[in-house]
């Protein structure tokens, strides 16, 4: 396992920004993007009033409307920029399963966002639903896990001795161990694609990949080819590899429905654990997300896009 990065000066203060949100109760549930849209359009909802929409809403704010302190860590942490006569947050704070994350202001719109948003919500109690209660695990690894909300929310519930969190984005490992830091969790990160460099023998392997088709190609949205399951058919190729014997692959992510009704991911995902010989479950969490992307071309022939989870165990 890697040694986890010192943390800076700057990750000092946001250390001590979500030190102080927990402190005072701080709580903000991150909606969709087209939801967040809606509600900064209402009137009054222009400037910040309070800690909330300075880091929830992501709305420009007036020094005054924020104790001193918490200006004072977005100022340290290099977290702040000037809009026109104001300030804005480059950052959002957002709790999960009670613990607080550390993420990207809104709009995510640029190459190196670090998103958490209702996927987050519904892939961390999938992740909790399946470990259940008074787990022990020796090695786990969350691939692709951004701000950490998988891997902190098994940390959280399980004895674990080692926890590995990978990501393209160092922005996302930054993030992610100040969220450990401040949850009082292991967590050692790795800047890697999917699962290449990650140590064997894992007793569980998580996912929460992309599975939309992106234009952009931003990486924490774009899910390739079948319309967006292809990482996901590649992360889960490379878990079954990577996992110890009994170890179990935890997959939450999003499947177009074709015409018809068919799910061709869960039909090739069905066909690498029998070639693997590992069992497999598969639900979906979600009959309807993302309705938008059907009016896009590489999804003419979608009827919708469910979001699933999908359990791989390894035989002992």
């Amino acid at each position: 396992m890697p040694d986890t990065a010192a943390l800076t000066s700057t990750d000092d203060a946001l250390h001590a920004l979500l030190r102080r949100l927990d402190e005072l109760g701080y709580d903000f549930v991150t909606p969709t993007p087209l939801t967040h849209q809606r509600v900064v359009r209402r009137p009054g909802m222009r400037l910040a009033r309070s800690v909330r929409d300075v880091l929830g809403w992501s709305l420009p704010f007036e020094p005054s409307a924020l104790p001193r302190d918490l200006f004072e860590a977005l100022q340290a942490g290099g977290v702040l920029e000037p809009a026109g006569d104001l300030w804005k947050s480059t950052v959002r704070v957002s709790r999960v399963h009670g613990l607080l994350f550390l993420h990207s202001a809104f709009p995510t719109e640029d190459e190196n966002s670090v998103f958490l948003g209702p996927d987050s919500y519904r892939f961390a109690d999938f992740v909790a639903a399946e470990m259940g209660h008074d787990c022990r695990l020796q090695r786990v690894v969350d691939v692709g896990g951004g701000a950490g909300a998988g891997a902190l929310t098994v940390a959280a519930r399980c004895w674990v001795r080692e926890v590995l969190l990978t990501d393209v984005n160092p922005q996302a490992l930054r993030f992610a161990r100040i969220n450990a830091r401040q949850a009082g969790l292991p967590l050692a990160t790795r800047l890697t694609s999917g699962l290449e460099d990650a140590p064997a023998d894992c007793d569980l392997v998580l996912a929460n990949p992309p599975y939309i088709v992106d234009p952009a190609g931003r990486a924490y949205r774009d899910g390739g080819d079948l319309q967006g399951g292809q990482i996901s058919l590649d992360w889960a190729r490379q878990a079954i590899d990577k996992l110890a014997g009994g170890g179990r692959f935890l997959l939450y992510t999003g499947s177009a429905i074709v015409r018809g009704g068919r799910d061709r991911l869960k039909g090739e995902l069905y066909a690498m654990a029998e070639a693997a010989g590992c069992a497999l479950a598969y639900r979906e969490l979600d009959p309807d997300v993302f309705g938008e992307e059907l009016d896009t071309p590489a999804y003419a022939d979608v009827e919708r896009i469910a979001v699933v989870g999908c359990t791989i165990t390894k035989p002992r």
